[in-house]
Protein backbone atom coordinates (compact mmCIF):
# COMPACT_ATOMS: atom_id res chain seq x y z
CA UNK A 1 0.00 0.00 0.00
CA UNK A 2 1.43 3.44 -0.81
CA UNK A 3 1.50 6.55 1.09
CA UNK A 4 -1.48 7.95 -1.16
CA UNK A 5 -3.86 5.34 0.87
CA UNK A 6 -3.38 6.87 3.90
CA UNK A 7 -6.90 7.64 5.59
CA UNK A 8 -6.68 9.85 7.59
CA UNK A 9 -3.78 11.69 7.45
CA UNK A 10 -2.20 12.07 10.88
CA UNK A 11 -2.18 15.74 12.16
CA UNK A 12 1.93 16.63 13.08
CA UNK A 13 3.30 13.76 11.94
CA UNK A 14 2.17 14.75 8.15
CA UNK A 15 5.39 16.87 8.24
CA UNK A 16 7.16 13.34 8.44
CA UNK A 17 4.78 11.29 5.90
CA UNK A 18 5.64 14.32 3.09
CA UNK A 19 8.97 13.47 2.96
CA UNK A 20 8.71 9.80 2.15
CA UNK A 21 8.07 9.05 -1.10
CA UNK A 22 4.74 7.67 -2.55
CA UNK A 23 5.84 4.27 -3.47
CA UNK A 24 4.74 0.93 -0.80
CA UNK A 25 5.40 1.28 2.21
CA UNK A 26 7.72 -2.01 2.64
CA UNK A 27 9.50 -0.16 -0.32
CA UNK A 28 9.85 3.37 1.61
CA UNK A 29 11.28 1.47 4.38
CA UNK A 30 13.92 -0.47 2.39
CA UNK A 31 14.70 2.54 1.03
CA UNK A 32 15.47 4.26 4.33
CA UNK A 33 17.23 1.12 5.34
CA UNK A 34 19.55 1.70 2.44
CA UNK A 35 19.74 5.23 3.16
CA UNK A 36 20.93 3.95 6.82
CA UNK A 37 23.58 2.22 5.26
CA UNK A 38 24.81 4.72 2.75
CA UNK A 39 25.31 7.33 5.62
CA UNK A 40 28.29 9.04 5.43
CA UNK A 41 29.38 8.27 8.82
CA UNK A 42 32.67 10.11 8.64
CA UNK A 43 30.43 13.05 9.16
CA UNK A 44 28.42 12.22 11.98
CA UNK A 45 31.80 10.91 13.28
CA UNK A 46 33.42 13.99 13.23
CA UNK A 47 30.79 16.02 14.71
CA UNK A 48 31.64 14.69 17.85
CA UNK A 49 29.97 16.09 20.95
CA UNK A 50 29.04 19.28 19.07
CA UNK A 51 25.64 20.59 18.59
CA UNK A 52 24.56 23.74 16.64
CA UNK A 53 22.84 25.97 19.54
CA UNK A 54 22.24 25.13 23.46
CA UNK A 55 20.23 22.09 24.67
CA UNK A 56 19.89 20.42 20.96
CA UNK A 57 21.06 17.43 20.72
CA UNK A 58 24.71 15.36 18.97
CA UNK A 59 24.92 13.45 16.44
CA UNK A 60 24.58 10.19 18.26
CA UNK A 61 21.40 11.27 20.07
CA UNK A 62 19.81 12.22 17.42
CA UNK A 63 20.46 8.41 15.71
CA UNK A 64 19.36 7.25 19.76
CA UNK A 65 16.70 9.57 19.36
CA UNK A 66 15.42 7.62 15.63
CA UNK A 67 16.37 4.58 17.18
CA UNK A 68 13.60 5.18 20.32
CA UNK A 69 11.03 6.78 18.27
CA UNK A 70 11.10 3.72 16.09
CA UNK A 71 10.89 1.58 18.78
CA UNK A 72 7.86 3.29 19.96
CA UNK A 73 6.24 3.32 16.96
CA UNK A 74 6.68 0.07 15.84
CA UNK A 75 4.92 -0.96 19.16
CA UNK A 76 2.16 1.34 18.02
CA UNK A 77 1.73 -0.02 14.07
CA UNK A 78 1.79 -3.77 16.47
CA UNK A 79 -1.00 -1.98 18.63
CA UNK A 80 -3.26 -0.54 16.16
CA UNK A 81 -2.68 -3.87 13.64
CA UNK A 82 -4.30 -6.04 16.35
CA UNK A 83 -6.86 -3.38 16.76
CA UNK A 84 -6.28 -2.64 20.75
CA UNK A 85 -8.88 -0.46 21.80
CA UNK A 86 -6.63 1.44 24.32
CA UNK A 87 -5.58 4.66 23.57
CA UNK A 88 -1.26 4.70 23.27
CA UNK A 89 0.15 7.02 25.63
CA UNK A 90 2.23 10.31 24.72
CA UNK A 91 6.37 9.84 24.55
CA UNK A 92 7.95 12.52 25.91
CA UNK A 93 11.20 12.72 23.46
CA UNK A 94 13.53 15.16 25.33
CA UNK A 95 12.61 13.01 28.30
CA UNK A 96 13.86 9.76 26.69
CA UNK A 97 16.59 11.59 25.07
CA UNK A 98 17.91 12.90 28.66
CA UNK A 99 17.99 9.23 30.18
CA UNK A 100 20.14 7.52 27.37
CA UNK A 101 23.90 7.21 27.58
CA UNK A 102 24.25 7.57 23.70
CA UNK A 103 26.97 9.48 24.07
CA UNK A 104 29.43 7.02 25.50
CA UNK A 105 28.73 4.37 22.95
CA UNK A 106 30.25 4.42 19.41
CA UNK A 107 28.74 6.16 16.13
CA UNK A 108 29.31 2.57 14.49
CA UNK A 109 27.47 0.68 17.69
CA UNK A 110 24.39 3.26 17.21
CA UNK A 111 24.12 2.72 13.76
CA UNK A 112 24.58 -1.39 13.99
CA UNK A 113 21.80 -0.83 16.36
CA UNK A 114 19.57 1.44 14.26
CA UNK A 115 19.41 -1.11 11.37
CA UNK A 116 18.57 -3.87 13.62
CA UNK A 117 15.94 -1.90 14.65
CA UNK A 118 14.75 -0.93 10.73
CA UNK A 119 15.09 -4.52 9.99
CA UNK A 120 12.47 -5.26 12.60
CA UNK A 121 10.54 -3.01 11.66
CA UNK A 122 10.44 -4.37 8.46
CA UNK A 123 9.46 -8.10 9.10
CA UNK A 124 6.76 -6.26 11.24
CA UNK A 125 5.40 -4.25 8.57
CA UNK A 126 6.17 -7.15 6.17
CA UNK A 127 3.72 -9.31 8.32
CA UNK A 128 0.85 -7.47 8.39
CA UNK A 129 -2.03 -7.78 5.96
CA UNK A 130 -3.32 -5.05 4.13
CA UNK A 131 -6.35 -4.52 5.98
CA UNK A 132 -4.03 -4.77 9.36
CA UNK A 133 -2.14 -2.04 7.69
CA UNK A 134 -5.85 -0.09 7.76
CA UNK A 135 -6.68 -0.62 11.32
CA UNK A 136 -6.89 2.78 12.63
CA UNK A 137 -5.76 3.30 16.74
CA UNK A 138 -5.72 6.03 19.14
CA UNK A 139 -2.80 7.84 20.39
CA UNK A 140 -2.61 11.33 22.24
CA UNK A 141 -2.22 13.27 18.95
CA UNK A 142 -5.31 11.78 17.11
CA UNK A 143 -6.33 8.57 14.98
CA UNK A 144 -3.72 6.55 12.91
CA UNK A 145 -2.98 3.25 11.14
CA UNK A 146 -0.12 0.98 10.55
CA UNK A 147 -0.01 1.99 7.35
CA UNK A 148 0.84 6.40 8.28
CA UNK A 149 3.30 4.47 10.96
CA UNK A 150 5.65 3.10 8.11
CA UNK A 151 5.69 5.88 6.43
CA UNK A 152 6.96 8.56 9.57
CA UNK A 153 9.37 6.08 10.27
CA UNK A 154 10.74 6.62 7.14
CA UNK A 155 9.36 10.57 6.90
CA UNK A 156 11.09 11.18 10.18
CA UNK A 157 14.66 9.38 9.33
CA UNK A 158 14.54 11.97 6.51
CA UNK A 159 13.55 14.78 8.44
CA UNK A 160 16.88 14.53 11.12
CA UNK A 161 19.14 13.75 7.64
CA UNK A 162 17.82 16.91 6.94
CA UNK A 163 18.61 19.22 10.13
CA UNK A 164 22.38 17.09 10.09
CA UNK A 165 22.73 18.33 6.50
CA UNK A 166 21.51 21.62 6.97
CA UNK A 167 22.68 22.43 11.03
CA UNK A 168 25.15 20.24 12.07
CA UNK A 169 27.17 20.10 8.68
CA UNK A 170 28.15 23.85 8.71
CA UNK A 171 29.70 23.10 12.21
CA UNK A 172 32.36 20.99 10.14
CA UNK A 173 32.49 23.44 7.18
CA UNK A 174 30.27 21.83 4.63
Amino acid sequence: MKKSAINPMPEYFDRYIDLADDVPVLEALAVSLYEIDHLKIADWKAMGDQVYAPGKWTAKDIIQHIIDTERIFAYRALSFARQEPQRMLSYDEDWYGNHTNANQRSIADLVDEWRAVRLSTIALFRSFTPEMMLHNGKAFSGTYSPLAIGFILAGHQRWHFRVFKEKYLPLLGK
